[in-house]
């Protein structure tokens, strides 16, 4: 295994690192669905809760799936996160992040307008904003690699032409994507089951990896 592999291993889930930063954090998140939630009872909207749940929960899965190629090639992640941190769940994923992706959704709900037929620079209004914050968190990740906060182990995920668009494509698009897809479904019965398909599938591989071949990612 790679150094930053084996640092990211060391602490893992180990709740004796928790520092007192995350309970103002959770708070945050807290009070943010806490207020959407009470807007979605009055307007009957429920996009934005179900923007945030969405993104959450595909990151969820790309955790999961990054943390079984650690596990089955015996090297590394494509994407660790070894350094300092309040809590490491995953091999690449960490509190900080995951608090960040859990309200990524309902940030991207509001930067949309109410007038879906609004295009900017050509481009429907949805997916130019999936585009631009696709952009600009790839933007984010290459610094957090170059700080060594975020690491990358393989030659096609790295800081060139190749690898970022790889990055943009599956590290952060297809969030958006299925954001737009579950905002798209006319029913919320539609779309709760669509977020139940989300968030079953990498629970079922974590009961896999974690609790029936007890991997340790």
């Amino acid at each position: 295994m790679t150094d930053a592999t084996i640092q990211a291993l060391d602490g893992l889930r180990d709740l004796s690192m928790i520092k007192w930063y995350a309970i103002p954090m959770l708070a945050f998140v807290f009070y943010i669905y806490t207020k959407e939630i009470k807007e979605a009872k009055q307007s009957g909207n429920w996009n934005a809760v179900f923007a945030g749940l969405t993104i959450f929960g595909v990151d969820f899965f790309n955790e999961t799936w990054n943390s079984w190629v650690m596990v089955l090639t015996g090297r590394s992640a494509f994407w660790t996160a070894p350094g300092d941190t309040a809590l490491r769940t995953m091999v690449g994923w960490n509190i900080e992040i995951m608090f960040m992706f859990s309200i990524m959704g309902i940030i991207y709900y509001h930067t949309l307008s109410e007038d879906q037929d609004i295009k900017i620079l050509g481009l429907p209004e949805k997916w130019f904003w999936a585009i631009a914050y696709s952009a600009f968190s790839v933007f984010i990740e290459c610094f957090l690699n170059m700080g060594g906060h975020l690491v990358w182990e393989y030659s096609f995920w790295e800081r060139s032409f190749k690898g970022v668009w790889l990055i943009f494509l599956i590290g952060y698009f297809h969030f958006f994507c299925a954001a737009i897809f579950v905002m798209w479904l006319k029913t919320n019965k539609q779309k709760l089951i669509t977020l139940a398909i989300i968030y079953t599938v990498p629970v079922v591989m974590n009961i896999f990896g974690l609790g029936i071949f007890k991997w340790n990612y």
